[in-house]
């Protein structure tokens, strides 16, 4: 059954200590106070997120909705996809844990199945909803939800197509995951607010659904 939190205040409430929402972080991803992009070429700068591209990866900048904003980054392969979208959080951490119980009630609202497990970032979520298929045969559509949450903010991570139907913690999205460095900056924001990127010289931002 899904846990319901009361409402957070504000982005500086109580301070606990690092490891209380940092130790699943050992190995990425980071926070822009512990690592930085320096020289290396193969990160592109989305403003608050940081991401490293590779080779077999090709990168998606969906706008959300009509007023252009860009909520999200998108990291393909030939057969799977992850979503990164970042918000802020208050020092205390906790957030993930509301995020996980909404996105729960939500997946029982579109008739879908949600399975909590534990993962290597902690708890996680392991989704299936129901989906029209080209053929017009009913079907689900499977995903893999993680939440990494860093010194006041939250990463969710969204794997699709083969890494959401065999969730494996290997290969190039999970790299590609644990290379992301997130930079929150200093303004002051309310938790759960999005941490909007911004498009890169020489990129165009992609229609929802294209």
């Amino acid at each position: 059954m899904a846990r319901r939190r009361g409402k957070q205040t504000t982005d500086d409430t109580a301070v606990v200590a690092p490891s209380a929402v940092e130790g699943v972080r050992h190995a990425g991803p980071w926070d822009s106070s512990e690592r930085s992009p320096a020289d290396d070429q193969q990160y592109i700068d989305l403003g608050p997120l940081k991401v490293r591209v590779r080779v077999g990866l090709d990168v998606q900048l969906p706008t959300d909705g009509e007023g252009g904003d860009i909520g999200s980054v998108v990291l393909v392969t030939d057969d799977a996809a992850i979503e990164l979208r970042a918000f802020a959080a208050t020092r205390s951490g906790g957030l993930w844990d509301e995020v996980r119980d909404d996105l729960i009630l939500e997946v029982e609202r579109l008739g879908g199945e949600c399975e909590q497990v534990d993962g290597i970032f902690g708890p996680e979520l392991h989704v299936r909803v129901p989906v029209d298929l080209p053929d017009g045969e009913k079907g689900f559509q499977p995903s893999r939800i993680v939440g990494i949450e860093g010194p006041r903010w939250l990463l969710r991570a969204t794997f699709l197509g083969a890494a959401g139907l065999e969730p494996s913690d290997e290969g190039i999205l999970m790299d590609a995951l644990r290379d992301v460095i997130v930079d929150r900056g200093s303004d002051p924001r309310i938790p759960r607010e999005s941490l909007l990127l911004t498009l890169p010289p020489n990129a165009t931002p992609v229609e929802p659904g294209a």
